[in-house]
């Protein structure tokens, strides 16, 4: 979605940012499938065994949906509408993995995330990055993911008060018709999707800039929103082929691991190693989404200094400004 805001000439699309991430990571081949995939690979453990360990004996997930689907009737949100059915039991078992990953999240995840941000934080990035200079940005990385979490959970308030308000007043005005219902259902799934991914999309780039600029809270996330302007689109694009990724990864640990249990009733060794590479190409995608983001900040970057250097030039020269503004961004690398 575009706002509107003038962009440069000279802002990337997503393929080519992509590219670029695809060569920095191959470039650095060694050290992104080394350090920076063991130090993601507990984490990537946990999510893939959290989705996995989903079981009807387990006391947190009924409760949690339990307390969802009596928030939503309380709400006067229809209990009948597949939609709410979907969408409860979806956020149920995303609150019970958060919950079970939190702990390799707030360490392993973010460790992670400082690592590739450190190396490649200059023009010429180094590698292997110090363990003492990954350890500086731990704290805003740390200070920007609460922050992050305090972003989601709003976004998810907002949605349910526009659903809860719209289903009210449908209701209230007599429109109760079930077609009516399940139209209004979709619209409010095609809102909080939405809604959902732009968070998601200012809270990947709010963690980049707080490695970047070594700044942590609240602020990173509105120098992100900043920093996106006119260019929410490309961040959807970068941001679904990697999530595609993720998701294809977890259905394969789904598939190969967990039916495989439950068929046998039994762990093999051959089982455990698959697992264990299953894991590890998780890390990797966990690396890739990060040098993006990267990748992407650092084209955001590019372009904010070009369009402010040109209209800097364009408002000096008077009539001549055209002229010199493209000449001025052909010269920028």
């Amino acid at each position: 979605m575009e706002d509107g805001t003038p962009k440069s000439p000279m802002a990337e699309t997503s393929c080519k940012i992509i590219r670029r991430s695809v060569y920095t990571f191959l470039q650095r081949y060694h050290y992104f499938t080394s350090a920076a995939a063991l130090l993601a690979f507990p984490f990537s453990v946990s999510v893939l065994l959290s989705q996995a360990y989903v079981p009807s004996s387990s006391t947190l997930l009924p409760t949690i949906y339990n307390r969802l689907r009596t928030l939503f009737d309380a709400a006067g949100f229809p209990s009948s509408l597949e939609f709410f059915t979907v969408l409860n039991q979806k956020l149920s078992e995303t609150i019970f993995s958060s919950i079970l990953t939190l702990p390799f999240t707030l360490t392993f995840l973010l460790i992670t995330k400082a690592s590739i941000i450190q190396a490649l934080k200059q023009n010429k990035p180094t590698f292997p990055p110090t363990f003492s200079s990954v350890l500086t940005l731990y704290n805003p990385l740390l200070l920007t993911h609460f922050c992050n979490s305090l972003l989601i959970l709003s976004a998810n308030a907002t949605l349910f008060f526009l659903l809860f308000f719209a289903f009210n007043c449908f209701q209230g005005f007599g429109f109760s018709s079930p077609n009516l219902l399940l139209l209004l259902s979709a619209a409010g799934a095609v809102l909080y999707s939405i809604i959902l991914a732009n968070a998601l999309i200012v809270c990947n780039l709010a963690m980049v800039v707080s490695g970047m600029e070594r700044c942590g809270g609240y602020m990173t996330i509105l120098k992100a929103c900043v920093l996106m302007r006119g260019r929410t689109s490309t961040a959807l694009s970068l941001a679904l082929p990697i999530n595609m990724a993720l998701a294809a990864v977890e259905a394969l640990f789904q598939y190969r691991i967990v039916r495989a249990y439950h068929f046998a009733e039994k762990l093999g060794l051959s089982m455990v190693f698959e697992g264990i590479f299953i894991a590890y190409l998780y890390s990797i995608f966990v690396v890739l989404d990060t040098i993006v983001n990267c990748m992407f900040f650092k084209s955001c970057k590019t372009d904010s200094a070009s369009l402010s250097c040109s209209v800097e030039i364009a408002e000096v020269e008077g009539d001549h400004g055209y002229a010199i503004l493209r000449t001025k961004e052909e010269l920028i690398p």
